[in-house]
């Protein structure tokens, strides 16, 4: 490897992996404050959370990765074009594509690792978090007790306690009321104080009261009986109430492999071609009928539905059979034929809303595999676009540092996103094809590469404001040379005054 090579290869490194962390800690951040209100207050251990933080890390490097490439590789030709390093490399005979060798070498390989990451790792990712996502939300909050108010995180149980002692747990002023009887019977405990907390395996409810009273009501099974109240006054009442939901259990992350987003590439492909046929099929059994049976009905099932109706003569039923027939019955008969045909409709209707159901929900599920497949496919390219933006932006623009770079960056990343977005809608919808959808903004982006690319290497003056001012004045002239000859002589007194 030539020296120069690694110069611009060890300049490209550093911002890469600084920028990348960035990202992924900026993202991470948004992570954590959307799932926050669940994570507090229930006592995780916090390996479990780590371990949700790791997974939740993984997934996001599909959206922190491109942005960290554009990020960097603006960075690093900014800082070069800055110090007038780049100036050096060009006026040693060597073009930009030669200067970027290296670097598009690096970015290739990353875009190579990129698609395992996006088909194997971020699948494996997204089963382990969902399943721990469901876990935590499948467990209750720890049992914590607010002077002078109610708690109501045990089902079928109140709990007021005046004060509470921070160093002690000791509970002054406890109010329990308890309806867990299943016969309807209530349960009023008053004591002075005492002590409420779980077990250690968190699935009981250890209660020790002192000096208080309980009271019983009763309700008998006979209905001529009038309910009744037990009093009991006690010195130390000791409880273990059975306890669900406050100890966290794993559930088996296999259970979570149904969505899009946990499946490979071989496993969206086999999704793909069973959605089809479930689709044709229950389209199929939706239309098929509806047309045969329902809407083009024959006069025999029209016959067939009046059976031996009272208020249909045999005449009429075998005049049914000529379509201009119907006028001449009685007020009765055309009243019958009305009713049939709004039953058949109404039963056409019902069958036809729950057969589209099912197809509609086949048919989102292939729309979201189709996308998930293309949108791995798609991701590595993406890579390789954004970096073939942001190098010859940063030669253009010879500005390094973090603040030029992270404006266009994200000026780039969010037009990229929002088209992308866009993109995904409209194809999970079924306006637009999936490969539409999800390469739209490849599409639109690769030009553009492209143009950079071939004005950084032409050394053109894409952002310098005086070139742009030349341009202006040049086009004034000559548009103004073309003018007559008394609007010319208007315009120079203008300028002037």
């Amino acid at each position: 490897m030539k020296t120069i090579h690694k110069l611009v290869l060890k300049a490209y490194l550093g911002p890469m992996f600084m920028t990348f962390f960035i990202v992924i800690f900026v993202l991470m951040m948004n992570f954590v404050w959307r799932y926050i209100d669940e994570l507090v207050g229930k006592g995780l251990d916090a390996m479990v959370i780590i371990e949700l933080i790791c997974y939740a890390t993984v997934n996001m490097i599909t959206m922190g990765l491109p942005l960290a490439m554009l990020l960097a590789a603006i960075m690093t030709m900014g800082n070069l074009g800055e110090n007038y390093e780049l100036l050096a490399m060009k006026s040693a005979g060597m073009s930009l594509p030669q200067i970027m060798k290296p670097l598009i070498i690096v970015v290739g390989l990353i875009s190579v690792g990129g698609f395992f990451i996006i088909n194997d790792l971020v699948p494996y990712a997204n089963r382990k978090m969902f399943s721990i996502i469901y876990d935590i939300r499948q467990q209750k909050q720890t049992i914590e007790f607010q002077d002078g108010l109610f708690f109501n995180g045990i089902e079928n149980m109140s709990i007021r306690v005046e004060k509470q002692d921070p160093k002690t747990n000791l509970l002054r002023g406890v109010l329990i009321y308890d309806n867990r009887n299943a016969n309807g019977n209530m349960t009023t405990t008053i004591a002075d104080s005492g002590y409420i907390r779980l077990s250690d395996d968190k699935k009981f409810l250890m209660v020790s009261l002192y000096n208080g009273e309980t009271y019983e009501q009763t309700r008998s099974n006979k209905w001529y009986n009038q309910s009744s109240l037990r009093h009991h006054v006690f010195d130390r009442q000791d409880g273990t109430i059975p306890m669900e939901g406050f100890d966290f259990q794993r559930s088996d992350e296999s259970a979570f492999g149904g969505s899009s987003q946990t499946r490979d590439l071989k496993e969206l492909q086999h999704a793909i071609d069973s959605l089809d046929l479930m689709v044709n099929e229950a389209t199929a059994s939706s239309y098929d009928p509806l047309l045969k049976q329902q809407i083009f009905l024959q006069d025999n099932t029209i016959l067939a539905a009046f059976g031996d109706s009272l208020y249909v003569d045999r005449s009429y039923k075998e005049q049914l059979l000529a379509p201009d027939s119907i006028p001449s019955l009685s007020t009765r008969s055309k009243n019958d034929i009305w009713k049939s045909a709004r039953n058949a409709a109404k039963s056409s209707r019902n069958m036809f809303a729950f057969d589209e159901s099912t197809a509609k929900e086949a048919l989102n599920q292939l729309y979201r595999s189709k996308n998930e497949w293309h949108r791995k496919l798609a991701f590595p390219i993406s890579i390789m676009i954004f970096f073939l933006i942001g190098a010859p932006l940063g030669a253009i623009i010879r500005k390094g540092g973090l603040g030029m770079p992270i404006v266009i960056s994200v000026g780039f990343f969010v037009i990229y996103y929002i088209i992308s977005i866009s993109g995904e809608k409209w194809a999970r919808e079924g306006d637009w094809s999936s490969l539409m959808g999800m390469w739209i903004s490849s599409i639109i982006l690769t030009p553009i590469a492209i143009y950079l690319t071939y004005k950084a290497t032409n050394d053109s003056s894409l952002l310098d404001t005086d070139w742009y001012y030349g341009r202006y004045k040049y086009y004034t002239e000559l548009l103004k040379s073309r003018l007559p000859q008394k609007w010319q002589d208007w315009l120079n007194r203008k300028q002037k005054k």
